[in-house]
């Protein structure tokens, strides 16, 4: 309406009067937007070549009153301080890349942040002053801190503290250009944070960032934790949290952790992303936290000695986290036993001083060719088929489990995820990674993501049934006589297949009666669309029971 552009005509003036005076304070952003692999996206498509050109008039008027306040309130610098943490969790809910969420009633405001991106929008959202309070307002509860402590901003590189306990969070190759994202809000944070600590910095320091580029990660990575081993006594402890799904990426952290004189002595995968919204996309929900000390063994060992420890100790982990876990609610998947698998690998590698066929100096520094695997690699994607092998989906027996084929393997626990309502894309990949199954798409209901899931006994009909690997399977077998009896209506016609049609019959009925089994167990699921089958299944299954010759 006519009032409302007068509103916004008058915000505009408002803005206008104060614009100059508020940038030459800090109040509002002045500093350019430097290119990157993600900030390029705004100067590509929208041409925002400064941080304020992110923010509308208003948002700039409402978000530059609170700085303001900040720096001309005689409040105590804790209070400025948490006020400055309300400005950026604002930051995050009120720009031209605030997206809305229109599946809530209110339509609400959701984040800038809800990747790892600096996303343009075709329609953004915008909260007002009312609607900030939830962000703005902090409510924690203090904490009384020792009275020796010390807060930095400093490269890791350049520590010279010692201390007992260091905790890290590392970059993970190149997944994430933090020091590209946290520009967004130190471009606010530059002109007060300096006045509330001088001796801190607001700049990204992005020329110095750890990034993912093979050598010269692993070398700067390696600087780093040589740094932090070297300031800390022997008995100290490194906490490293990780989530990296990549066996490459993980064969790297070995690497670097051994030439950094560091070893690991125990790993826990702590569930990270339950209620996150993360859960909805292909993501992990833990992240494996990995407890390091100074490497003191003088041992080494050949790779055929260490296959066998690294086979014990994934048991061991994962029989660990399944005792931990709630069967009713469980917290982890299988995404995030096989990242157990990876840290449950490095704690047996690391323990030695060095492997024979391993230069690790020489493997630092390499650039590998595309396909190309060290041996580290091999060991750690061993050790996730070896936890594939030993999460045996319910209703199933270790031995039944063991005499399966790989894609019979990846058939199965896949109907086991879909029971479960794991329609993730990623969680899929990671099952076929695990089995070593190059191809599986076929197999597939849907690809949409959020919404993957593997074809029904009716939908597969009569395809792939002459196929090498799934198609001559007994588990193929097993899934055309329930088609069969689902189409039909009755037990016979599934019957009289499976007996004509697979010479081994008589041999595999234990087997077929036991995969039949499982497949009728899927009705009591969640795993909805195998109704009609799973009841064929089970039905047939009585019948092979009682098939005598």
């Amino acid at each position: 309406t006519a009032d409302d552009l007068a509103r916004e005509a008058r915000t505009a003036a408002l803005l206008h009067e104060r614009f100059a005076t508020w940038q030459a304070a800090g109040y509002i952003p002045s500093r350019e937007i430097t290119p990157g692999d993600k900030t390029d996206e705004l100067i590509r498509t929208r041409g925002w070549t400064y941080w304020h050109h992110l923010f509308t008039p208003r948002q700039l008027l409402l978000l530059g009153l609170f700085v303001e306040a900040i720096n001309t309130s005689d409040y105590p610098i804790a209070i400025k301080t948490a006020s400055l943490l309300g400005l950026g969790r604002g930051l995050n809910y009120t720009s031209r890349l605030s997206t809305w969420h229109p599946a809530s009633a209110n339509e609400n405001v959701e984040r800038v942040f809800t990747n790892q991106a600096l996303n343009t929008l075709f329609n953004y959202a915008s909260r007002g002053m009312l609607t900030l309070s939830t962000a703005w307002y902090l409510p924690f509860e203090p904490i009384t801190t020792p009275e020796r402590n010390a807060v930095q901003t400093c490269d890791v590189r350049d520590v010279t503290e010692t201390c007992d306990i260091w905790i890290t969070d590392p970059p993970y190759a190149d997944a994430i250009n933090y020091h590209e994202l946290t520009e967004y809000f130190l471009a606010w944070y530059a002109g007060t944070l300096p006045r509330l600590f001088p001796q801190w910095y607001t700049d990204s320091k992005r020329v110095l960032a750890i990034q993912g580029v093979e050598h010269t990660f692993r070398r700067s990575m390696v600087a780093a934790y040589r740094t932090l081993a070297t300031h800390m006594p022997t008995n100290g402890y490194q906490i490293v949290m990780f989530t990296h799904q990549d066996a490459r990426v993980w064969a790297d952290l070995t690497l670097i952790l051994w030439a950094a004189g560091l070893r690991v002595i125990a790993a826990w995968s702590i569930a990270t992303e339950t209620e996150s919204a993360l859960k909805a996309g292909n993501y992990v929900q833990g992240t494996v936290l990995l407890v390091l000390q100074k490497q003191t063994s003088v041992a080494t060992a050949f790779l055929d000695e260490i296959y066998p420890q690294v086979e014990d100790e994934v048991q061991t982990q994962l029989k660990a986290m399944l005792a931990l876990d709630d069967n009713d609610d469980p917290n982890f998947g299988d995404a995030d036993y096989q990242l157990a698998a990876y840290a449950a690998a490095l704690r047996v590698l690391t323990s030695y001083r060095g492997i024979e066929e391993l230069d690790v100096a020489r493997e630092l520094e390499r650039q590998r060719r595309k396909g190309e695997e060290s041996p580290l690699i091999k060991v750690i994607t061993n050790a996730v088929r070896i936890a594939s092998d030993y999460l045996v989906p319910r209703g199933l027996e270790q031995p039944t489990w063991k005499r399966l084929h790989a894609s019979e393997r990846f058939y199965l626990k896949g109907l086991d995820l879909s029971s479960q309502g794991e329609r993730r894309a990623g969680a899929y990949q990671e099952l076929a990674r695990g089995f070593g199954v190059k191809e599986y798409t076929h197999l597939l209901a849907s690809t949409r993501a959020n919404e993957v899931r593997l074809k029904t006994a009716t939908e597969l009909a009569n395809r792939y049934l002459d196929d090498d690997g799934f198609g001559r399977s007994t588990l193929r077998c097993a899934l055309f006589a329930v088609y069969a009896v689902a189409q039909s209506g009755g037990v016979p016609a599934g019957l009289q297949w499976l007996r004509t049609e697979l010479p081994t019959y008589w041999e595999q009925r234990k087997l077929l009666i036991e995969l039949l089994r499982f497949l009728g167990s899927l009705r009591d699921t969640q795993a909805s669309e195998w109704g009609a089958d799973a009841e064929a299944a089970w039905v047939l299954a009585g019948a092979l029971e009682n098939d005598h010759v």
